[in-house]
């Protein structure tokens, strides 16, 4: 075949989206978010801290209601609509990208190409939420029964020293992860490209879906060091947010970038 019939040639769209990286590659999408946060940070860490103190408050929330049983699929559900709260910081990597100045107003009021679309998309995600948390609850009675939530200080011992402990830990981390692995799928891509395209939002969830799962190693190195720092923010008492998801939200535009 002649150089001239190679360049003619027609990639199909599923091999564009194949973009062949390392699983390292996931840590230079990290670095640069690193610089995205440290260029004109302010925004990124008032941002960072309302996201920690709106947490923070739903958490108390629950506790001041007597619904400590939900806290844990709570945070758990937090990943699910984490890319979507992201969009402001999204936003403002697009700008230092594209040369525009930064503001905390402009990731704010963020204007997407797609328009209402991300909006429907977040109602999914926080569907999706809801109906994670609810089948956290039902796992629970399926192996306790009606047995009343014992309470955080006694809840370690129940789940880690008993048979029955250990098989609802089994299943609910299955069954999580199937929930976790569907909604990253959807949106780690998904809300970034509604916010730089016109595009419906069942398109843009799709489209997600597909780099995700063409660019599978990279993609899980990602999912881990973002589970990771989501961990370390909750060993913190969720402190180490208002730095770990402006981080990961930026990170998270280079991501897009790269495999787009």
């Amino acid at each position: 075949m002649s150089h001239a019939d190679q360049s003619d040639r027609v990639v199909p769209l599923a091999e564009q989206r194949r973009r062949h990286l390392p699983a390292s590659a996931a840590f230079g999408w990290l670095a640069a978010g690193w610089r995205d946060f440290l260029s004109s940070p302010g925004p990124s860490l008032a941002y960072g801290l309302a996201v920690a103190f709106v947490s923070l408050a739903i958490v108390w929330g629950l506790f001041a209601m007597g619904l400590d049983y939900v806290l844990f699929p709570a945070l758990a559900g937090f990943m699910v609509v984490g890319p979507l709260l992201a969009i402001g910081l999204y936003q403002k990597s697009r700008d230092l990208e594209a040369g525009n100045p930064v503001s905390l107003a402009r990731m704010v009021f963020v204007r997407p190409q797609s328009g209402a679309q991300v909006w429907f998309a977040g109602a999914i995600l926080c569907l999706l939420m809801l109906l994670w948390m609810r089948a956290a609850v039902i796992i629970y009675a399926l192996f306790f029964g009606l047995r009343p939530f014992p309470g955080l200080d006694h809840v370690a011992q129940m789940l880690f020293t008993t048979p029955i402990g250990w098989a609802m830990l089994l299943v609910g981390t299955v069954v999580g992860g199937l929930f976790a692995a569907f909604s990253f799928a959807i949106s780690v891509f998904g809300v970034p490209m509604m916010l730089s395209e016109r595009v419906d939002a069942f398109t843009a969830m799709g489209t997600s879906i597909s780099m995700v799962f063409r660019n599978l190693p990279v993609m899980i190195a990602w999912g881990a060091i973002v589970l990771v720092l989501f961990l370390i923010s909750i060993a913190t008492g969720l402190v180490g947010m208002i730095v770990a998801f402006p981080l990961v939200g930026h990170a998270t535009w280079h991501a897009y970038k790269a495999i787009r």
